[in-house]
């Protein structure tokens, strides 16, 4: 039997510790004094970071050892799923932080109603499913592309709702929802040197559906 690497499972270490290359922008985005629910929240890595700012910070994580993990880093931490009614009252947050977790949900039309619910502004990130390595891999191999499995097969990831820029674009519009910023990582050798181009930015950003890696999107209920 193939012994598998499966992310389904979502299994924390003990002191796991994440770093992400999303993780400035969202710090960024969210500032100072801020009341925030970061939904899926996982090893509470980002919560940490949003906390050192002065932000009072929750989650909802459905790894009983992601819970573990972060009540052991003196984090405020509930199991349970996301893509759910959830026990928040109306605009309760500032903040609700949805982040790399929505395309891995049964019902991500569920959990991003949530969040407008309770939350006042809202930040969703993705992989972007549209990125130019997949449809080539798609196009010329003709197998789903290895790039947005991360290193997992197509049958041993949680990955199960995978969506584009674009996508994520129309399903705001479909629901009235307003987009109030948008920011795009692209592979390193782009983001560290021809994006930081004012002009070249520009043109990276019109173009962010083909070549960007990765999407942060604001929106405001």
């Amino acid at each position: 039997m193939i012994k598998l690497n499966d992310n389904r499972k979502y299994f924390f270490k003990k002191g796991s510790h994440t770093t992400r290359a999303e993780f400035p922008v969202i710090e960024e985005v969210v500032g100072q004094n801020k009341e925030i629910i970061d939904l899926g929240c996982g090893d509470g890595s980002l919560m940490q970071i949003l906390a050192k700012n002065k932000n009072e910070c929750q989650g909802v994580e459905v790894s009983e050892s992601g819970v573990e993990v972060c009540k052991g880093k003196g984090l405020k931490v509930v199991q349970g799923r996301i893509d759910t009614r959830l026990p928040y009252k109306d605009k309760k947050f500032d903040i609700a932080v949805c982040n790399v977790t929505i395309h891995m949900t049964t019902y991500p039309e569920v959990l991003f109603e949530e969040m407008l619910r309770i939350s006042k502004n809202q930040i969703i990130t993705f992989p972007n499913f549209a990125f130019v390595l997949n449809r080539l891999h798609l196009m010329f191999l003709g197998i789903f592309p290895r790039w947005s499995l991360f290193g997992y097969k197509w049958y041993s990831t949680g990955h199960i709702h995978q969506l584009s820029i674009k996508d994520f674009e129309q399903f705001c519009k479909e629901r009235n929802v307003k987009i109030v910023g948008r920011h795009h990582l692209f592979p390193k050798p782009i983001r560290n040197s021809l994006q930081k181009l004012p002009i070249i930015g520009l043109l990276l950003n019109r173009s962010a559906n083909l070549l960007a890696t990765m999407a942060i999107f604001e929106t405001k209920s």
